[in-house]
């Protein structure tokens, strides 16, 4: 594996340190934080302050080099994790500087997670750059980022939306930021389809029996995220229970919509609750898939699916969607955030640009989008906030909708189900996209080199207040937001 592009002996290597979720947890962030230390373990050596809620392994030191040189044939990658409850503190931050003397720090989440980070850029900054993969942000322009954003050496974007707000927030100071579009990437090794050629063929029959406890299901949709409101995870059931009337009872009787989600989180709601207050059990069958599934246990389950569906009011990318797209199966989606990357809407047959003048397609401007993807646009705009994020869109789509989408899937053939889903995979494997781990980490290497080579030490930094900017900061057009 020493052939692969940009290696370098591990004496040689930059060393970064990785705040994030612990790599090894099933989070969204955790997974695809994993993906980008196996695709560049070449290139740097990767020390992660691994984050969790109440980490039992606090204190310790995991070395997982030995893991990784299995997992990428690389022979001396060099990972270790120190695992931390919560997100860490100056003091923890300090000692890694002094013990690890990592090249960069690399923040992958929410930024106000790293709060007491930002206080102390001066500090840090005036050694080592400090590099932020930006995974969500919405309109109106959220100018409260803008301290977070000025703060950093390079700012990598996980949809288009997100860069050009990045760029919009930043304003004439962007020009002066690396600023770069990062899709999350998923590794092909992991999500494909099954087929009768499948050497496990009859486990994967075994599975399906399972799931349905005997049912004679032909039609299936299927949920993967979390419990949370902003994932309108209750609007799903009650959208199904939707298609299940318009359809009929005994065509119903033969459909399904599997969740793989908590089915009561704080976070969210308790969806047994909901269940059976919507859903009559004689032909409208959902079911929940609660434990925690292996990579190979969820590429089942997209492939027992007909449409993986997201119905988030905001989204950041909707990492489902794409591990959908790469198992071979079809999806529906709400036009809000990374989302619209993955269904690619379309101009004159080229993948329509985001720009200040066009900075959304929610409400429906552009309708050709990729042929594996079935779009939901939101019915109606909400703004949500709290004392952190003051504002923020929710666009929500209506349920009744969501069932008409469902439907219209559910009236293809399973030819054409089929067939649209190979499209997406081949799609989403093309250099043109750039959703697989493998171009994820080259774009990711091409990021971070670009920054070592023109960083230079900061001096005293002055973060800006919000309330002191000009007011005719908003450049892009808030009534292209407006609903008729």
């Amino acid at each position: 594996m020493q052939e692969k592009i940009g290696y370098l002996k591990k004496e040689e290597r930059k060393k970064i340190l990785l705040l994030c979720d612990d790599i090894r947890v099933h989070s969204g962030v955790g997974t695809m934080a994993k993906e980008i230390v196996l695709a560049t373990a070449h290139r740097y050596n990767w020390v992660n302050l691994g984050a969790a809620v109440q980490h039992k392994e606090e204190g310790t030191i995991i070395d997982l080099s030995e893991d990784t040189a299995k997992e990428t044939g690389i022979e001396d990658p060099s990972v270790k994790i120190y695992p931390c409850t919560g997100y860490g503190d100056p003091f923890k931050l300090r000692k890694l500087l002094k013990e690890e003397k990592p090249d960069a720090i690399f923040i992958f989440t929410d930024p106000r997670y790293w709060v007491w980070l930002f206080d102390m850029e001066r500090e840090v900054r005036s050694k080592i750059p400090i590099m932020y993969l930006n995974i969500w942000d919405n309109f109106p322009a959220p100018m409260y980022n803008r301290p977070y954003y000025e703060s950093v050496d390079l700012l990598m974007a996980i949809s288009k939306q997100t860069k050009l707000i990045n760029e919009l927030v930043l304003g004439e100071v962007a020009e002066e930021k690396i600023i770069k579009y990062v899709p999350h990437g998923v590794n092909e090794k992991y999500f494909f389809p099954i087929t009768e050629k499948y050497e496990d063929w009859d486990k994967f029959v075994e599975f399906k029996n399972e799931v349905f406890k005997g049912k004679d299901i032909q039609y299936v949709v299927f949920f993967n995220s979390r419990n949370i409101h902003r994932k309108k995870v209750e609007d799903l059931i009650l959208a199904y229970r939707f298609f299940c009337d318009n359809i009929g009872e005994e065509a119903a009787k033969k459909c399904a919509l599997i969740m793989h989600t908590q089915v009561v989180d704080q976070n969210g709601t308790d969806l047994a609750a909901v269940k059976e207050a919507l859903c009559d059990p004689s032909y409208v069958n959902v079911f929940f898939s609660a434990e925690r599934l292996n990579t190979a246990q969820m590429n089942l389950l997209y492939n027992l699916a007909d449409v993986t569906v997201l119905p988030s009011a905001n989204e950041g990318w909707g990492l489902s969607l794409t591990e959908s797209m790469m198992a071979g199966t079809m999806i529906i989606a709400n036009v809000t955030g990374g989302m619209q990357d993955q269904m690619r809407f379309s101009k004159d047959g080229k993948w329509a640009e985001l720009t200040k003048d066009f900075p959304s397609n929610h409400r429906g401007t552009i309708k050709e989008c990729g042929e594996w993807a079935v779009p939901v646009f939101p019915s109606n705009l909400s703004i949500v906030g709290s004392p952190q994020t003051p504002y923020i869109f929710d666009d929500r789509c209506s349920p009744e909708d969501l069932a008409l989408t469902i439907e219209k899937v559910y009236n293809m053939t399973p030819e054409e189900r089929e067939a649209k889903g190979e499209a997406g995979r081949k799609w989403v494997l093309s250099e043109e996209a750039m959703m697989t781990a493998t171009n994820m980490g080259k774009n990711v290497i091409a990021a971070i080199d670009e920054t070592f080579e023109k960083f230079q030490p900061r001096g005293k930094y002055d973060l800006i207040k919000v309330g002191s900017l000009d007011k005719n900061y908003i450049k892009h057009k808030l009534s292209k937001y407006s609903y008729e």
